[in-house]
This record gives structure tokens, sequence and C-alpha cells, in this order.
């Protein structure tokens, strides 16, 4: 004979309110706890803040010693090039306490005045400078919802999300 298996469901272990009063009660707890959270995390903000702070100011004047060292040894580096990179057959030099590098960064472009820059790329025929962008236009498909679901691969979906909002005033300053 065949065991049955037996399927049990857990005991909801959370607080269900059973009247209006109580949903109403339920919310007003809801904002205090979440006003007593910010006031918690904005004191937090403000302890980390101030360590931060204390360590910025005692690493300061190593940074400041870094950057006067950097760039004393950059300069050092760049007079004796020739001699550190062996005529320029190397991009690195070895030296007793480290390596001091050289190396070329990936070209980039930039652009100022894209109309103009446009414009000029038509008029001197560069259209290979040009980029056309296809792409679909998801808000007239929303506007017209019906149709395109019947297009192959289109889904249109729309969910619901359940919001509590705790009404909460604010305190007026008075001058």
């Amino acid at each position: 004979m065949a065991k049955t298996t037996r399927i049990k469901t857990a005991a909801v272990t959370i607080p269900v309110p059973q009247t209006r009063e109580q949903v109403v009660e339920a919310i007003a707890e809801i904002g205090r706890r979440q006003r007593e959270r910010g006031r918690i995390q904005a004191a937090m903000n403000d302890e980390l803040a101030a360590v931060r702070q204390e360590y910025e100011e005692a690493a300061k004047p190593h940074a400041d010693a870094i950057t006067r060292l950097s760039d004393g040894v950059h300069l050092w580096c760049e007079a004796n090039r020739d001699e550190l990179t062996h005529g320029g057959k190397a991009k690195t030099a070895n030296l007793a306490s480290g390596e001091v590098k050289w190396r070329m960064r990936p070209p980039r472009v930039s652009l100022r005045g894209l109309e103009n820059i446009i414009e000029a790329c038509r008029k001197l025929g560069l259209a290979r400078f040009l980029r056309v962008k296809e792409e679909i236009n998801k808000d007239a498909m929303l506007a017209e919802p019906e149709l395109a679901a019947t297009i192959t691969g289109v889904s249109i979906s729309q969910g619901e999300d359940f919001v509590i909002v705790p009404f909460e005033t604010e305190l007026e300053e008075v001058a």
C-alpha cells in the first residue's frame, strides 16, 4: 500500500489586524517606527561623518607629502627618461625601492558643439563618422498596447504594488 504524504501549512506568525481600528493603529505604528529608524540612521550618519573627518584630517599631511614626492619623482624621471627606458626601448624602469612606468592611455574623442560637428560631417561627405540608431519606441507601444501585443516577442504587462504611507507633518520654522 502506498504511503500518503501529509502536507502541513505553516501557521501565520504575523499579527493580522481584525478590525479597521486595528489597521489604523498598525499604520500609525509603522509611521512611528519609520521615524525612529530615520532618527537612528541620522545619528549613525552624524557619527560616521565625524569619524570620517577625523581620519581624513589625520591622513591629509600624508596625502600632501605623497603628492609632493610623486611630483618630484616624476620630474626627475622625465629628465632621465632616456637613460631609464634604455633609449625608449622599455616602458618600465626598475629602481631599488620600486618601479616607474610610462603608459599610453587609449585614444578618446571629445566633442563640443555636437550639432555643428554633425553638420560639418554631412557637408564634408564623412557619413562614416555618423551613426543612425534604430530602436524600439516603447512609448508608442504603450499608447497602442493591443496592436503592439500582436507582434511576436512583445508582451505588455502591468503589476500592482501595495504601499503603506503613514501620515506625517513637518514642523514649521518660526522666525
